[in-house]
């Protein structure tokens, strides 16, 4: 197994966007909301998926690391098409990891 940095709200993803957490409200890394699967961005939709395997879980929903994890198409795929059509995590925490 690998480690994986936690992805938390406000940070980046490959689009430009920053992480938009709203589906959770009780699991902090460094001292920010711990992103959790359909975990929004502020380009609009861009739902987050578990797509490195990490099985840990918040409120009934897999965490999102920066393995990086897939995202579905933000709002700005049509226009700008792009990383926004493709999106995934650019970043993770450094010192608070999950394992896939």
């Amino acid at each position: 197994m690998a480690s994986k940095g936690s992805h938390i709200d406000g940070h980046s993803r490959s689009c430009g966007a920053k992480t938009t957490v709203y589906n959770q409200s009780t699991v902090f890394v460094n001292n920010k909301l711990w992103a959790v699967k359909d975990t929004t961005n502020n380009h609009i939709n861009g739902q987050l998926i578990n797509s490195s395997g990490s099985s840990v879980i918040v409120e009934n929903k897999p965490v999102i690391v920066h393995g990086p994890d897939n995202a579905k198409k933000d709002d700005l795929c049509e226009p700008l098409n792009g990383e926004h059509c493709h999106p995934h995590t650019a970043e993770g925490s450094d010192n608070v990891y999950a394992y896939a």
